[in-house]
């Protein structure tokens, strides 16, 4: 049974089954039931056309559920007739169902877990582990987001800006789990590019391409992550450099700045660099005053303290450090980084342990772990 096929046709069934009328929480738990159908019933007797299979079968559990639910009665109405089993047009309408799941009225949060769980194909268990959440609190997540989604219309999806922001953190979690969505977002990016004029779509996709062209490099064999100023710059992809080199420089050219546009401008001043210590640390900071005005937002400053601390000292990062929120998710460690340089390693080996125990996922906690074990070591020659 081929599992990547299966994920591949999903998007497209689901959306056959919106467009023939079904409610959107209802079309995607007929779905599963069908692929749970279809794992065990292909592997004796594989159809001809898997997706006509597929659709056939999602439709039919679909009218089983509509007409077992009084609640769901008045749907009925919209259901003529059965589809006549046979291929379905190839079209791919994921990008389509992005819009759908990304609705305002969904929080970023919920958006996301809805677009991984119905668009991506991942279990919610699945889904938990990449929020370190229990998995019956991000199940009773996706239900609310369902729950909310099937009672908008379907003529009135989500904004750009929504998409954009889903799509944005799709690409964030897709460099861990079993399914590659890194790749997959880009892929839905250049969609949205080649369908929409708008500068910020192409901040996004530059930021995307740059991000996803130092993917080699980011980690060791063994899964450790290998901070930006160790990683080897000769296993970054420069083609792909190149062309979110070149995506950048077209949206900045229409002079309507957003927010994925000047992270995009980071990014490409951190490819440009031959070196570490080449790099324009200078106009990076820049490039986040620009970024904090449009977004106002703390990790943005938190982010900016550290290419302070870069461009103008470590004194100068831990004094733009003070004026940002101790609470969040890696202060601790940027401020044991800065400690560090400032050469106070005792104070910078207690943050990087105190870092270590509040970090989102394993990779990162045993680097930060490695980092406390190193500076200890240091400390006791």
């Amino acid at each position: 049974m081929d599992g990547t096929l299966l994920r591949s046709l999903t998007p497209s069934v689901l959306a056959i089954l919106v467009r023939r009328g079904a409610d959107f929480a209802a079309a995607e738990d007929a779905v599963q039931d069908a692929l749970v159908e279809a794992l065990r019933v292909w592997p004796a007797d594989p159809p001809r056309d898997p997706k006509g299979w597929l659709v056939t079968a999602a439709w039919r559990k679909f009218l089983d559920a509509t007409r077992a639910d009084t609640a769901r009665r008045r749907r009925e109405d919209l259901v003529d007739e059965e589809p006549a089993p046979g291929p379905t047009p190839a079209v791919d309408d994921t990008l389509q169902l992005y819009f759908l799941c990304a609705h305002p009225s969904l929080t970023p949060s919920s958006a996301v877990a809805l677009t991984l769980r119905a668009v991506g194909g991942l279990t919610t268990r699945q889904i938990a582990d990449a929020y370190l959440v229990p998995e019956a609190t991000m199940a009773q997540r996706i239900s609310r987001a369902k729950r909310t989604v099937s009672a908008v219309r379907f003529d009135q999806p989500g904004d750009v800006a929504t998409v954009l922001r889903v799509l944005y953190l799709v690409f964030n979690e897709g460099y861990s789990g079993d399914v590659d969505l890194a790749a997959e977002a880009i892929r839905l990016t250049r969609q949205l590019a080649a369908a929409i004029d708008h500068p910020e779509v192409a901040g996004l996709l530059a930021l995307m391409l740059l991000h996803h062209a130092r993917r080699a490099a980011r980690t060791t064999p063994d899964g450790s992550l290998v901070p930006l100023a160790e990683q080897d710059r000769g296993r970054w992809d420069t083609a792909v450099i190149g062309e979110g080199v070149g995506v950048l420089q077209a949206a900045l050219a229409r002079d309507r700045l957003g927010e994925y546009q000047a992270q995009a401008a980071i990014a490409a001043l951190h490819a440009d660099a031959p070196t570490a210590g080449e790099t324009d640390w200078v106009q990076i900071v820049e490039w986040y005053d620009e970024l904090a005005r449009l977004t106002d937002s703390p990790v943005v400053r938190l982010n900016r303290a550290v290419a302070v601390g870069e461009a103008d000292g470590p004194r100068a990062g831990l004094a733009a450090l003070a004026a940002v929120d101790g609470s969040l998710p890696r202060h601790a460690a940027v401020e044991a980084y800065l400690r560090e340089r400032d050469g106070d390693l005792t104070a910078a080996a207690r943050l990087y342990a105190e870092a270590a125990r509040k970090a989102a996922n394993l990779a990162e906690r045993e680097h930060l772990t490695r980092q406390a074990a190193r500076l200890n070591a240091r400390r006791g020659q």
